[in-house]
């Protein structure tokens, strides 16, 4: 198997792609001027944008194969305990990127959940699942809960179950979290990383898991490439046919989202594993396997440093401003316009976060958090 360092050179490829591509949607210049599809979706439907986070998850579920594999892929007392310190470890990670740097700030108005949060209780769930069902059965295992998840929204969501106020998840994140813990950024508060919707993030999890298992046995060949393409032509097929009565939609992480962004991931990941690892041309994705090897790091840091640039404030002229916007006013601006000014400063600060990881790389440091 072609492995940089003893790992899987298409998932690092991958992996770093999606962290480069997180970094970059996150972090333009103004949100006033950000290419539509570089932009979420209002509601429904799916633009590139809609795609990273997923790809993310199901890297998550992929990687999770891999480090599982070390206790002998079955719960016992050292899986469960790596399980749930990775969990909570990375779920406090995300807390504190949500109070850093406003230590002092009203914590009865904090948001409990978010990006890295989700990414915690789906793995930590979705890892219990992987090893107390046998791997034939997981396919089982995610039509249960996709279709569970979409009763549950039929079921108790009123007369318009996939709307921004009547969703089932809103609810039950309102009965559970409290409406001062949500998200505020679609007007009401409601939480796109809620506790319902965990449920079939918690799928793409197990998805990722299965293609691990299927790239992890054997040697890189063109069998296991077809696997992929058929496997996520049927996924991104059943998909768009779900979305006929059960919309795509990102903030509820809807069933048929599940399926379709899954299948465009297997898509991608094939023709990345075909090259890196099948014809072992790896030169290409060098530059990703970088942030590949230390991913959630990256992405921990590139939160820590686009809030430090949004908290320390500098003058300019007879006013205060703060560095980021300082940086995109003065720096990048000038330089490309608005639009492409933006786009200029993500991919700035995407570079920045670049560099620390090739650091990191070169001296063979793995941050696991």
């Amino acid at each position: 198997m072609a492995k940089s360092s003893g790992r899987l050179v298409s998932l690092d490829i991958f992996r770093g792609l999606a962290v480069a591509f997180m970094i970059i949607v996150n972090d333009p210049g103004s949100w006033q001027y950000v290419y539509p599809p570089l932009r979420h979706s209002e509601w429904n439907g799916c633009t590139p944008t809609d795609l990273v986070y997923p790809f993310f998850l199901l890297i998550v579920g992929m990687s999770m194969y891999f480090s599982l594999k070390k206790y002998g892929s079955e719960l016992n007392g050292s899986s469960i305990f790596r399980i749930l310190r990775r969990t909570v470890t990375i779920f406090a990670i995300g807390l504190f990127l949500t109070i850093f740097p406003y230590f002092g700030m009203d914590y009865s108005k904090l948001r409990i959940m978010g990006v890295l949060q989700r990414i915690a209780l789906a793995y930590g769930i979705g890892s219990i699942i992987c090893l107390s069902v046998r791997k034939d059965y997981l396919w089982i295992a995610v039509t249960v809960m996709l279709l569970a998840y979409w009763g549950l929204l039929v079921l108790f969501g009123g007369n318009d179950p996939y709307s921004l106020q009547g969703n089932f998840a809103l609810k039950t994140d309102l009965a559970i979290i409290g409406k001062n813990h949500l998200y505020s950024g679609f007007g009401i508060p409601f939480e796109p990383e809620g506790l319902l919707s965990t449920i079939p993030s918690i799928c793409t999890v197990i998805i990722g898991y299965f293609i691990g298992s299927l790239v992890g046995e054997g040697s890189p060949n063109w069998k296991t490439v077809l696997k992929l393409i058929l496997l996520g032509a049927a996924a991104f097929g059943l998909g768009y046919l779900w979305n006929l009565i059960f919309p795509i939609n990102k903030p509820l992480w809807t069933s048929s989202y599940v399926l379709y962004s899954a299948g465009i991931a297997m898509g991608v990941f094939s023709l990345i594993y075909l090259i890196a690892d099948v014809f072992s041309f790896q030169a290409p994705g060098a530059f990703f396997i970088v942030f590949g090897t230390n991913a959630l790091f990256s992405y921990f840091l590139a939160g820590i440093w686009i809030r430090m640039l949004l908290f320390i404030q500098i003058h300019s002229g007879a006013a205060k401003i703060n560095l980021y916007d300082w940086f995109y006013e003065k720096v990048c601006v000038p330089v490309a316009g608005n639009m492409n000014g933006s786009l200029l400063f993500a991919f700035i600060q995407m570079f920045i976060i670049w560099g620390v990881a090739l650091i990191l790389y070169r001296k063979k440091i793995m941050i696991r958090l």
